[in-house]
C-alpha cells in the first residue's frame, strides 16, 4: 500500500505556506507493509474537491497559481488536518484513498479495492469525518430536516464503502466538520448499531469472532448508496471475505459475480434467502433486496433436520443429510448445482416452496422459498399465496443464475363482441396496467385480471400475463352468481399456475414457425350452452398482441371445458388495426407438390395438382378435403355472390409473377423449384387473389355459418398451355386456405358478431 509520509507532507505545507523553497524531490508517498507498518487511516464522504494522486505528488513543481487553488480545496485542508491529528496520536504514516492510490492504474486500482477492508482492519487508528456535522457532540437522534437525502442521519452513514470502514478498524475516532473529536465507536456502539443495524458486538470485537451469515451481512448494505452502481457490490466483497476482479462498466452483473463468488467459496443458503417477489435469476439485482434479513441467521444440519418435522412424517423424516449433498452447490455453465427440500405448491406442478437452513429470527422456522421449473430448470419466483402442497421431497436441481428476458409486453383486447351480447367488464385487477383496451405488463407487473359477466350470471376472468419472457392468456369460470367485484382470489392462483399457462401457450407456438399466427383456446362457461372463445395474434411490426373475445351457443351442458390452446398459420397483415375477418388460415396437403413463387417480388408458396383433374381450380372456390387429402370443390364464392345480386365490390387482384429478381425468360416462361427441388416450366403465368376490402370481409362472415369448416380458393397462378411441350396442358397453381372467421364458428349453432 502507498502511504502518506506525515513529517514530510506536514514540512512541505510549512515551507510552501512560508513562502520557502520546497525540496521537489522529497516525497510524501511511499510504499508501506500493512502488516508492519503503525499508521492511522482516514474514513469520509468524497466531496467534488478532492485532491488526487498526480496532484499530491506533484504539487511542490506545480506553479504558484496552481498550486494554490489545490491547498484552497476542502479535499485538500481534509488531508492536512488529518495528517496534524495523526502527528498528534504519534503516527508517522496515514492512509487516504483519495491520494494514495494511482486510479489511472486499473491494476493498482483493483488491488487496493481487495486489500481495502484488510488495510482498515490493520490500521492503528481511523478518523471517521462527518462533514456535514457542524455539532460538538454526536447527534442521539434522526434529524430529517437537516439531512433529508441520508435518512436523517450525517452523509457518512448512509455511504457504501463507509459500511466496511466503520466495522473493520478496531479503533473508530469520530470528528465533526471542525475536526472536533465528538465520541469513538466503542462507546458510541449502541448509537450506532441502531443507526446502521449492524450488532453492537460486531461494532466492538468485529467479524472475526463471530461471523453471521452472507444475508446478514449483505442487509446492513441494504439502504446505502454509492456513486458507481458497481461500487454497491465493491464496497462489499471485504465484509464478505471475497475477491474478485473490478469491471467497471458492468451495472449491476457486479453484485451478480459477488453472489457466484460467495457460492463458489462457502455453503451459506442464506444467500437465496432475499425477501424481495421477483421472477427470473436465483440471484439478488442489489443489496435493498436482503433488507429484511437483519435478522438471519444459520441452521445446523441437526436443528435444520428437527425442523423437518413440521413437514414431513415422522416415519420420512431423514436422519442425516450427506455432506457432498447439503453442503456442496458448485456452479455450473447450466446453473447453480444443489440439493433442496422442496414440495408443490397447491394447484401447480411446476411451482415450489424450497426450505434452506436459515432462519428470518432465533428459534424460527427455516426461510422458504418459491421456486418455478421452467424448460428442466429452476427459477426464483414470486406469486404464490400459500404454503401448503404436497410432501417434500429432497431434489437433485439446477437453480438458474443467468438473468430471463426482461421485456414489457403489450395486449391489445377486443371484447366488442361479447359486449354486444349482455357481458359486462365488471373489475379490472390491477386497475394501473390498464389504458382503454390495452394492457401493459413489465416483470415487476406480470399480471392482469379482467372479470366479466352476463347479468351476474356465468362469470369469467381472464388473465394477461408475462413469464419467463412468455406471454400468455387464461381463463377462470366462477359458478353462476357468484361475484367478481374481487379478482384477488382468481389473481393469486392464476399467477401461482403462470408457468403452466407459458408453457401451454409456448407449445402452440413452438409448433409453428408462421410469420403471422392466430391461436384459440375455447372454454365452456358451466352450466350454459355458451362457449367462449379467446383468440390472440401478435402483430410483430408493433410487438403487440391482439386478443379478441367472443361467445357463441353451442348445444349441450356441461361442466367448465378448457381444452389447450391451438395455434393456427395466418395469411393476413401484420398490421394491429387490420380486421381479423380478413384472416386466412394456412393449408398445405402432403401429397401436394408446393413451390415458392414471386407474387409482385414477395415470397409466396402455392400448390400444384395434377393436370390430370377433371376441372379447373378457379379464385373462390370453396370445399373440403377429403380423406384421402384431395381438395373436393362445393361452389364458389363469385358465383354466389352474382346470384344474391348485392351491390358491393369483390373485384380479384392481378398479380405480376416472377422468378427470384423478377424477370421472366426470353421464350415468356419461367423456373420455378417445388419442394424437393425439382424444377418446373411456368409459360406466361398471371397471378389472381382474392380481394381484402371490406364489403368481401362482410361477404366472408355473411356466409360463416353455412360454410364453416370449408377451404378456399384464396391464390391461383394461371398459366397457358406452353406450345413448345409435345402435350400442351393447363398448369393448376393456388393456395388454399380456411377463412378465420368460418374455423372460428365451427360447431356454432349461432353466429356471434
Amino acid at each position: 500500500m502507498r502511504l502518506i509520509n506525515v513529517g514530510a507532507f506536514l514540512e512541505r505545507e510549512r515551507l510552501i505556506s512560508r513562502g520557502k523553497r520546497v525540496d521537489r524531490r522529497a516525497k510524501v508517498l511511499e510504499f508501506g507493509d500493512d502488516e508492519v507498518a503503525e499508521y492511522a487511516i482516514l474514513s469520509h464522504r468524497w466531496i467534488e474537491q478532492e485532491v488526487d494522486y498526480n496532484e499530491m505528488v506533484e504539487l511542490a513543481k506545480m506553479a504558484k497559481e496552481e498550486r494554490s487553488e489545490i491547498r484552497q480545496r476542502d479535499g485538500y485542508r481534509k488531508i492536512l488536518r488529518s495528517c496534524e491529528q495523526t502527528k498528534k496520536d504519534g503516527y508517522k504514516w496515514l492512509w487516504i484513498d483519495t491520494c494514495c492510490i494511482d486510479k489511472r492504474s486499473s491494476a493498482e486500482l483493483s488491488e487496493a479495492i481487495n486489500s481495502m477492508y484488510r488495510w482498515y482492519e490493520n490500521s492503528k487508528i481511523c478518523y471517521a469525518y462527518l462533514h456535514d456535522l457542524p455539532d460538538s457532540s454526536f447527534p442521539i437522534a434522526g434529524d430529517y430536516e437537516r439531512y433529508p437525502e441520508s435518512k436523517g442521519w450525517p452523509e457518512w452513514f448512509s455511504r457504501g464503502w463507509t459500511l466496511q470502514e466503520m466495522i473493520a478498524p478496531r479503533d473508530v475516532q469520530f470528528f465533526n466538520k471542525d475536526w472536533h473529536p465528538i465520541s469513538d465507536k466503542r462507546t458510541l456502539a449502541r448509537i450506532l448499531s441502531y443507526i446502521t443495524r449492524v450488532p453492537q458486538d460486531i461494532l466492538k470485537e468485529g467479524l472475526s469472532s463471530n461471523r453471521p451469515c452472507v444475508a446478514k451481512i449483505i442487509s446492513w448494505a441494504a439502504n446505502r448508496t454509492t456513486t458507481r452502481v458497481e461500487d454497491r457490490a465493491y464496497s462489499l466483497m471485504g465484509l464478505l471475505d471475497v475477491n474478485m476482479p473490478m469491471l467497471y462498466g458492468e451495472g449491476k452483473k457486479a453484485f451478480h459475480r459477488l453472489q457466484l463468488e460467495i457460492i463458489r467459496t462457502s455453503n451459506d443458503q442464506s444467500v437465496f434467502a432475499w425477501g424481495i417477489g421477483r421472477i427470473g435469476s436465483i440471484l439478488a439485482d442489489d443489496p435493498i433486496f436482503f433488507w429484511g434479513c437483519d435478522k438471519m441467521e444459520l441452521m445446523n444440519r441437526d436443528e435444520f433436520i428437527e425442523s423437518l418435522r413440521h413437514y414431513i412424517p415422522e416415519e420420512e423424516l431423514p436422519r442425516s443429510i450427506e455432506d457432498d449433498r447439503f453442503g456442496a452447490f458448485p456452479v455450473t455453465n447450466r446453473g447453480i448445482q444443489i440439493w433442496l427440500f422442496l414440495r408443490p405448491r397447491v394447484g401447480s406442478d411446476s411451482v415450489f416452496q424450497a426450505l434452506l437452513p436459515c432462519r428470518s429470527r432465533p428459534s424460527g422456522l427455516p426461510v422458504s422459498i418459491d421456486l418455478a421449473l421452467w424448460q428442466s430448470d429452476y427459477y426464483r419466483y414470486a406469486g404464490s399465496i400459500r404454503h401448503e402442497g404436497g410432501c417434500l421431497q429432497l431434489r437433485h436441481i439446477y437453480l438458474r443464475y443467468q438473468d430471463t428476458p426482461h421485456c414489457s409486453s403489450t395486449f391489445k383486447i377486443d371484447d366488442s363482441a361479447i359486449l354486444n351480447e349482455g357481458f359486462t367488464c365488471s373489475a379490472t385487477c390491477p386497475e394501473r396496467l390498464t389504458t382503454g383496451n390495452t394492457v401493459t405488463l413489465s416483470t415487476t407487473d406480470p399480471l392482469c385480471v379482467e372479470g366479466y359477466s352476463c347479468r351476474q350470471e356465468y362469470p369469467f376472468s381472464v388473465g394477461f400475463g408475462q413469464c419467463f419472457g412468455q406471454n400468455w392468456i387464461n381463463v377462470v369460470c366462477g359458478e353462476p352468481g357468484s361475484p367478481l367485484g374481487n379478482l384477488w382470489p382468481s389473481y393469486g392462483p392464476m399467477l401461482a399456475r403462470a408457468p403452466e399457462h407459458a408453457r401451454s401457450m409456448k407449445r402452440a407456438c413452438s409448433s409453428r414457425a408462421a410469420r403471422c399466427q392466430v391461436h384459440i383456446l375455447q372454454t365452456r362457461l358451466p352450466r350454459s350452452t355458451w362457449i367462449l372463445q379467446t383468440s390472440c395474434v401478435m402483430w410483430k411490426s408493433s410487438m403487440m398482441y391482439g386478443v379478441k373475445l367472443e361467445v357463441f351457443r353451442a348445444p349441450g351442458f356441461g361442466n367448465i371445458v378448457s381444452a389447450e390452446w391451438t395455434g393456427f398459420d395466418v395469411d393476413g397483415t401484420d398490421d394491429p388495426d387490420h380486421d381479423w375477418r380478413g384472416l386466412m388460415i394456412r393449408h398445405y396437403s402432403s401429397k401436394q407438390c408446393r413451390s415458392e413463387l414471386f407474387v409482385d417480388g414477395v415470397p409466396m408458396k402455392f400448390s400444384r395438382y395434377p393436370s390430370t383433374l377433371s376441372y379447373d381450380i378457379k379464385l373462390g372456390d370453396y370445399g373440403h378435403f377429403t380423406d384421402s387429402e384431395d381438395f373436393c370443390c362445393e361452389g364458389n364464392l363469385f358465383t354466389d355472390f352474382r346470384s344474391l345480386s348485392l351491390k358491393a365490390n369483390i373485384t380479384p387482384k392481378e398479380h405480376k409473377i416472377s422468378e427470384r429478381g423478377g424477370h421472366l425468360g426470353e421464350s415468356d416462361a419461367m423456373t420455378a423449384y417445388d419442394h424437393l427441388g425439382f424444377s418446373i416450366e411456368l409459360y406466361k403465368p398471371f397471378g389472381l387473389s382474392l380481394p381484402i376490402n371490406d364489403d368481401f370481409k362482410s361477404l366472408l362472415v355473411s356466409l360463416s355459418t353455412r360454410l364453416a369448416n370449408r377451404y378456399l380458393v384464396t391464390g391461383v397462378i394461371q398459366c397457358p398451355p406452353n406450345p413448345r411441350w409435345l402435350d400442351p396442358s393447363t398448369e393448376h397453381w393456388y393456395s388454399i386456405a380456411k377463412p378465420f372467421v368460418w374455423h372460428r364458428n365451427e360447431g356454432a349453432g349461432s353466429v356471434v358478431g
